[in-house]
């Protein structure tokens, strides 16, 4: 890296951390106070209330103040990353980065604690009199010895979680790491040798997890910056040591390192060489996790042992030895489970859960966070990636049930299944919203075909829709293509055994499919051979044939193209027998519930007739998410204000709507800002008949439609679930090319349903 380079990242760094504002946390109210009624429930004198509840019942903490979901990250700076004992304010910008990692992750809120005490019993002392404010306490930088006293003592006296993550963090996904790299190399943990470097607090913590897995203390060799731990040396020891301490004449890791099976590095650059490796067990597993510079690079141990298993604490390398992957979900679980400590059994569910999570398919968040890596199971993927969103559900959970089953719960979980899928839906957005699609879609066994079968984002899909789902997906593609991108992401799913191929290039259907296209389409200026042409090039009309011939229940396409352009084949292959387009629909998930747009693609410049039919297809759809719809049309003139342009057009929509006797809430013409403020509405127009907070808003143009609908998406992080294509029966559905695979399994739910189920 050259100075240029360095000062840039550097200048970066800073920056940061100094704009918009200082730092990388703030404290926000979860409550709402606007108002004189607010702030008397808020402090005096509703607060004494809450106050009376918990001096009568601790317990009753966790339910009226944030204390069940508040851990503090508490240090002394005095072993900070790998900057060493730089006291505890410079600490400050890590521990603060520690916090936003529990939220991000897990979010769990957390206060970070800088304590100026280097004497061990004082800072615990300190420590276990912040009990009543915190649910749980994370230790952090403290160097060894000292961290282990701080730890045991605050273990003593706490009645809650206290976990040293430099030490039990590491351990914990070392251990996960080593259990997948053990079942790659075909070994076990009750067999192997093991060489450590380093004996500070991760080191020996990594330690005692191996043992704690089934490895043998009389295999465990331990080597420091003075050689060896061994039975009757006094230089540089404590009793964490002394527990490793070989009867041996050995003195260097060299002599110690031949027929190791396992290298765990927890030391400094370059402490193992190339020689050493070259005399390992075959082959060589090597957890070189020095920062930023390794025991060894992994590319010098691979020159003399290729088929070396290796992971680093480093992000540019395969098997990043990680601690967000433990820390914000074992605290998770044990907050959830009102556990009074983190104990062994909850640390080893923890690394059951990670290591299992690395076994399966990638999931398609994993794999947009990191593209262009391999993340299949094996030696270059022993453990998942930090972003991988199943962390939460199954690690958590897996924590939960241990502490429930060991029995230091204090608020046991009545449904781990129903927790678990509250997790998953704090992660996945649309989780919660498309539930009651996915159970009205489990109810039937439909054929799903997707026109972009060779997408990598339609693979995943995919694969999710057969592990997640009853329904069949039928991928148009080359099955040659289909099969290598499926084995490049990782992905277990093979043409012909797991999903049926359309094969534009060459499929024995395709004289039944340019025929049936030309039937359709002869006398709108299609000859044969153009049928032929289109049924070799345009997968769009392909699938949308098959759904024609019932080869298919449902079309999803438009992951790439434009949607005016796949709308166009599937209006003329579908949209017939009272079938035809209406609308398109979007949900946007926002961080204060749901939203629905429409029309966003189908009408650019809609009739009244079609504003009615939107609303009265948009209420539809809306039902099917378990909600009820409250539709405001929208305009830019305000309940008459404007005689001309779109506010003529949804008042001429709102009589026929009131002619049908419309079966949903409904009101306009109205600006946004009415739709969504009952307050104001109420003052523009007192004699309104809506009620609350409008959940669908449509428009007279489609430009404000998607207008709207990209200004969400992209300025409030708002999830799109959509469009829903109204009208065509649930056949066919054209999604946007911005969508994710996570979207295409919700699309793929939302046509997975008969139609008979949402009327």
């Amino acid at each position: 890296m050259t100075d240029s380079t360095r000062e840039a990242l550097r200048a970066a760094a800073l920056a940061y951390h100094a704009e918009p504002k200082p730092g990388k946390l703030e404290i926000r109210a979860t409550k709402p106070l606007a108002n004189g009624r607010d702030l008397a429930r808020a402090y005096s004198p509703g607060v004494a209330e809450a106050c009376l509840e918990i001096a009568g019942d601790e317990t009753a903490a966790a339910r009226y103040t944030t204390r069940g979901n508040l851990v503090a990250v508490v240090t002394n700076g005095s072993a900070v990353l790998g900057l060493g004992d730089i006291g505890a304010l410079a600490s400050k910008p890590v521990m603060e980065g520690k916090a936003v990692l529990f939220k991000k992750f897990a979010g769990i809120d957390c206060f970070d604690i800088e304590v100026k005490e280097s004497d061990p019993e004082r800072l615990a002392d300190i420590v276990c009199a912040l009990e009543p404010t915190f649910g749980a306490i994370n230790l952090e930088d403290i160097k060894a010895p000292d961290c282990f006293i701080v730890e045991r003592l605050c273990r003593e006296r706490m009645n809650i979680p206290v976990f040293h993550d430099d030490q039990h963090g590491t351990a914990i996904v070392v251990g996960a790491a080593a259990t997948n790299a053990l079942r790659v190399a075909g070994k076990r943990f009750e067999d192997i040798k093991v060489v450590s470097t380093g004996g500070g607090a991760a080191g020996i913590a990594c330690l005692n997890m191996l043992l704690k897995l089934g490895v043998k203390r009389e295999n465990v060799w331990l080597c420091d910056i003075h050689g060896l731990v061994h039975e009757g040396r006094d230089v540089d020891m404590n009793p964490e040591k002394a527990a490793f301490a070989q009867a041996s004449e050995k003195r260097t890791l060299s002599e110690v390192i031949e027929g190791a099976d396992l290298f765990l590095g927890l030391s400094g650059p370059r402490v193992l060489t190339p020689e050493d490796v070259a005399r390992m067990a075959d082959p060589p597993i090597l957890f070189a996790l020095a920062n930023p510079e390794p025991e060894i690079m992994p590319e010098e141990a691979r020159a003399v042992a290729p088929d070396a298993i290796i992971a680093t604490g480093r992000s540019d390398y395969p098997n990043q030895v990680n601690n967000v992957l433990c820390f914000p979900f074992i605290f998770r679980g044990a907050l959830d489970a009102g556990a009074t400590e983190i104990n062994d059994a909850m640390q080893i569910a923890c690394i059951e859960g990670i290591a299992e999570i690395a076994r399966q398919t990638t999931s398609a968040e994993t794999a947009a966070a990191y593209r262009g890596e391999a993340l299949t199971f094996g030696r270059d993927y022993l453990i998942p990636k930090p972003f991988d969103p199943r962390l939460s559900g199954v690690v958590a959970t897996a924590v939960a049930k241990a502490a429930m089953d060991s029995g230091v719960a204090a608020r046991p979980i009545d449904d781990l299944d129903a927790y678990k899928r509250r997790l998953e839906a704090s992660v996945f957005r649309s989780a919660l919203l498309m539930r009651p699609v996915f159970e009205a879609a489990a109810t039937a066994r439909r054929r799903i075909v997707f026109a972009e079968g060779e997408d990598e984002r339609v693979l995943r899909a995919a694969q999710a829709i057969l592990e997640e789902t009853t329904e069949t997906p039928i991928l148009i593609g080359r099955p040659e293509v289909v099969e290598r991108r499926a084995e490049r992401y990782g992905l277990q799913i093979r043409p012909g055994r797991d999903v049926e191929i359309v094969n534009p290039e060459n499929d024995p259907r395709y004289r039944d499919y340019w025929q049936t296209y030309h039937e359709l389409m002869a006398r709108r200026g299609a000859t044969p051979d153009i049928a032929r042409a289109i049924m070799r090039t345009n997968t769009t009309a392909i699938g949308a044939v098959m759904v024609h011939r019932e080869e298919a229940d449902s079309l999803i396409c438009g992951t790439f193209g434009e949607y005016r352009w796949h709308l166009n084949y599937v209006t003329q292959v579908l949209g017939r027998g009272g079938f035809r387009p209406h609308g398109a629909l979007s949900m946007m998930i926002l961080e204060d519930g749901p939203l629905f747009i429409a029309d966003t693609h189908v009408h650019a410049d809609p009739a009244p007739e079609q504003i009615a039919e939107v609303a009265i297809g948009a209420a539809r759809h809306v039902r099917r998410f378990g909600l009820t719809p409250n539709i405001a049309l929208c305009s830019q003139s305000q309940f008459g204000s404007m005689a001309e342009g779109t506010g003529a057009r949804i008042r001429a929509a709102l009589e026929i709507l009131d002619a049908q006797e419309a079966d949903f809430a409904y009101e306009g013409e109205m600006n946004i800002d009415a739709a969504l403020d009952p307050e104001l509405r109420a003052r523009v127009f007192p004699e309104n008949r809506m009620q609350g907070v409008a959940n669908v808003l449509i428009f007279a143009h489609a430009d404000a439609a998607s207008g709207v609908r990209n200004i969400l998406k992209m300025r409030a992080n708002g999830l799109e679930v959509g469009p829903i294509l109204m009208g065509m029966g649930n056949r066919a559905h054209i999604v946007s090319p911005a969508i994710t695979a996570r979207g295409l399994l919700n699309m793929a739910a939302i046509a997975g349903t008969p139609v008979a189920h949402y009327g």
